[in-house]
Order: C-alpha cells, then sequence, then structure tokens
C-alpha cells in the first residue's frame, strides 16, 4: 500500500504488529459517512464528476450494507479500515473510487471518524445514564417508606430513608452526564480539511462537509486538528466518574445483600452461585462491576500517558487511543444496562 521511495515489501511482522483492522473496524459506519461528504467537497470543486459521486456514494453504501450484513472481509494486510473501505471502493468501481482520497489524510480522516464515533457514543452514554437515573428513582418509589441505618466511617450513624440514600445516586450519575453532554460540545467539531499536518492545495468547502455531517463548527488549526484527542480524554474521564460511582453503589448493595445486612434482596436473575456451596446467592452484578471499574480508570490513565510525550503534530503512538476508548464506552454502557436492570428486581 505504500509507494514514492519504497522498495521492499512491508514485513509480515510488522504487518502484524501494525495493523490496527482488528479493533478499528467498528468505525465503519462513520468512516464511510465522511467519504460521502468528502466527495461532496470534492464534487464541488470540480475534481469529481456528478457521475463519479454517485458511483462512490453507491459503492460506499454497498460495502457498508455488506459490513453490516457481516459479509465484508476485513483484510490485515491493508492495516486499518480507511484503507480497506477505500481499496475495496476502488476495486469495485476503479478510477473514481481512487479519486476519493484526494485532498484526504488518514490523518485527518481518523480524527473525524473518532469524533463521529464518539459524538453517537456521548447520546447513547447521555440516555443510558438517565435510563439508570429512572430505575434508582423506581427501586426508591417502590420502598418510600423503607428506612435503614445511615453510615459514616461505616458505623452506624443517623437513620434515613432507604430512597434518600439511593438518591444521592441518581445527583452524582445527573453530574456524570452533564459531564458527558459538555464532552460532547468539544468533539463536536470537524477536522476535515486539515490533511496530515498543513491542510493541502486543493481548497475544498469544509463548510459544506461540516454541513453534511451535522457539525456546527470547522477546527481551525490543522496541526492541532489532527494531533488532538482532548476531546477522548474528556470523555474517558467522564467515563472513569461514571465507573467510580457504580463502583461505590456496587459496594453498597454487596453489603446490603449481605447476611450481615439484609437490607435488600436481588432477583435471583441477577445473582450468581456457586459450584461447591449450594446456598451462596453472591452479587455478580455488582462485584463485577466495582471490578471493572478499575479498567476505566485504567483507560484514561492509558490514554493520557500515551499522548503526555507526543511531539507535534500526528505520531503512530495516537493508534493506541482507539482500544481504551472503545473499551470504556462499551463497559459503561454494559454496566449501566445490566445495574439498571438489575435494580428493577431489587426488594428492601
Amino acid at each position: 500500500m505504500w509507494k514514492g521511495r519504497f522498495q521492499q515489501e512491508t514485513s509480515a511482522l510488522l504487518q502484524q504488529y501494525s495493523e490496527s483492522i482488528s479493533f478499528d473496524w467498528r468505525l465503519w459506519r462513520h468512516d464511510i459517512a465522511g467519504s460521502i461528504a468528502h466527495s461532496a467537497a470534492l464534487e464541488k470543486a470540480g475534481l469529481l464528476t456528478p457521475e463519479e459521486r454517485a458511483q462512490i456514494v453507491a459503492g460506499l453504501q454497498e460495502i457498508g450494507a455488506e459490513i453490516e450484513a457481516g459479509k465484508f472481509s476485513f483484510k490485515p494486510e491493508l492495516e486499518d479500515i480507511h484503507m480497506n473501505i477505500e481499496a475495496e471502493l476502488t476495486r469495485r468501481i476503479g478510477a473514481a473510487g481512487a479519486k476519493l482520497h484526494t485532498a484526504r489524510s488518514r490523518n485527518d480522516q481518523v480524527a473525524l471518524d473518532l469524533r463521529l464515533y464518539l459524538r453517537d457514543e456521548a447520546d447513547a452514554l447521555a440516555a443510558a445514564l438517565r435510563a439508570m437515573q429512572r430505575a434508582l428513582v423506581a427501586l426508591g418509589a417502590r420502598h418510600a417508606d423503607v428506612i435503614i441505618p445511615g453510615y459514616t466511617h461505616l458505623q452506624r450513624a443517623q437513620p434515613v430513608y432507604f430512597a434518600h440514600h439511593l438518591l444521592a445516586y441518581v445527583e452524582m450519575f445527573d453530574r456524570d452526564r452533564e459531564r458527558v453532554l459538555d464532552a460532547r460540545k468539544r468533539l463536536n467539531v470537524m477536522p476535515l480539511g486539515s490533511g496530515a499536518i498543513a491542510g493541502s492545495t486543493i481548497l475544498l468547502d469544509r463548510e459544506l462537509i461540516a454541513r453534511e455531517l451535522d457539525f456546527p463548527a470547522i477546527t481551525q488549526n490543522s496541526m492541532d486538528a489532527v494531533s488532538d484527542r482532548d476531546f477522548a480524554v474528556e470523555l474517558l474521564s467522564a467515563l472513569a466518574l461514571a465507573a467510580v460511582h457504580l463502583s461505590r453503589l456496587s459496594e453498597d448493595v454487596i453489603l446490603w445483600a449481605s447476611s450481615e445486612f439484609r437490607f435488600i434482596t436481588i432477583s435471583d436473575a441477577f445473582t450468581t452461585g456457586s459450584s461447591l456451596m449450594p446456598q451462596k446467592k453472591n452479587p455478580g452484578v455488582a462485584e463485577l462491576t466495582r471490578g471493572k471499574a478499575g479498567r476505566v480508570i485504567g483507560n484514561l490513565v492509558s490514554l493520557l500517558t500515551t499522548l503526555k510525550g507526543l511531539p507535534m503534530t500526528y505520531n503512530r503512538d495516537m493508534q493506541e487511543d482507539k482500544e481504551p476508548v472503545f473499551d470504556s464506552v462499551d463497559t459503561i454502557k454494559a454496566a449501566l444496562a445490566v445495574f439498571a436492570a438489575m435494580l428493577d428486581g431489587i426488594s428492601a
């Protein structure tokens, strides 16, 4: 895939070591959306004919349908989602497909894809946090008259309503939701057109691309645009705090469900047992959530550590941003969904 000065084939070991298609394939929908918008700007600039753009759009939509159906074959030797889609498009429609990369680099392309992906996920996370809040409120409403000990230093302090304790977590998750939506504002900026580092001599209508992709603003500095991952750090920071709050709630649930406390009973559907001790009823959801919180916190630290020593602008190290981002998003969404479902089956 490399041209120019290269006279030898890339080592198979390097291909295996450097590929990212095994995890960045999930950006396919955003990569295709970005390419369709980019093709609109190329057509406006006179670099594509209307017929060529129609070919590109149809080809990309066909590839997208195959990926969604699980029928597309990704090739590790093409490294990433960008080259897999572009190479297949060119194979299918010929010269028009090869024109799609005009005035674009994978550096600004991946910056766009990641922003599009996180914008979608920020909306999904905000909805999941709201659903978690509703589950807590519903649990409190079902047991509005239940009084439990309130604790300081894990010693009994004052009697409190069970619902009052639960509503403390509603407040925490509300702040988490606000942080996610606030991070969304800063990631919702369109970087395409920044090129590899210093833009392109081919001037495209970036405002057109932004409108096509529903971005309210475009990035102003090309060097910052291709190297910026602040938006990912911000969202991972918000998710790390959400993980801390989930972990604290998990600890409460674990204590409350124990034989020593006996404040609540968790539905059998959301507990686990023992292969040796048949009397056991373990709070598996809460324990796993408490454990997974450490992973989400670690993902934030991992991304910060990757970024902290990088010179301007793009460096290959930044390929390592995606796995912690994907993992944190997946983990928090899953934890919120299963925890909210578990709360629906708790009695006090």
